[in-house]
């Protein structure tokens, strides 16, 4: 369980911080970028959940909990040292569970004939935002991934791929199911 009844430890007024296996860092380290960008994905997740409710709601409520989980598979580098604890890892029925639930929503939408705008409902525009900062976080963790000294499971780096899916229909179904998206309109102001 987590406990945490110091805020500040100062160690960052040095441009350092510590993963969780205490291994100390700079702040701008690519793995501390990575998990500070799904943090971020996170946040506007929040925001999100203020305009939904019902399933919608519940989905986004799960997967903030789920980006915590990556966030801390993130924090926690397989050095291939054993650890004093078993590390929290995504798996692939996190993956799977996106694809279902993306699979379930398309359903209801028609197919794309043009690519949309960000915007429409204040839920999708709330989605949008989330879905690039998302999109952010997955050129990270994919750039992690690609590091030779850093290890990033193929499931996280599947997760947060899927995620930024996700969060594209769910956008589009904020949207009316899709007829209320913003399509563009090319050259439309030349």
């Amino acid at each position: 369980m987590v406990k945490l009844d110091k805020i500040y430890t100062r160690s960052g007024d040095k441009g350092k911080t510590r993963l969780s296996t205490g291994e100390p860092v700079d702040k701008w380290h690519p793995r501390v970028v990575a998990y500070g960008t799904v943090d971020e994905t996170n946040a506007a997740l929040g925001v999100a959940a203020l305009k939904a409710d019902g399933d919608m709601l519940t989905a986004i409520r799960r997967i903030q909990n789920d980006l915590f989980d990556l966030g801390a598979d993130l924090a926690t580098p397989d050095r291939g040292k054993p650890l004093e604890w078993t590390p929290l890892r995504i798996i692939e029925s996190q993956v799977q569970r996106l694809e279902t639930e993306i699979d379930a929503m398309n359903e209801a939408l028609a197919p794309l004939d043009s690519f949309i705008l960000p915007g429409g409902s204040e839920l999708a525009a709330y989605l949008h935002v989330a879905r690039t900062l998302c999109r952010r976080a997955e050129r990270e963790v994919a750039e992690l991934h690609a590091m030779e000294d850093e290890i990033v499971s193929a499931e996280a780096l599947a997760y947060i791929n899927r995620l930024s899916d996700w969060i594209f229909v769910a956008g589009r179904v904020a949207n009316n199911n899709g007829a209320n998206d913003v399509k563009w309109v090319p050259g439309a102001n030349r």
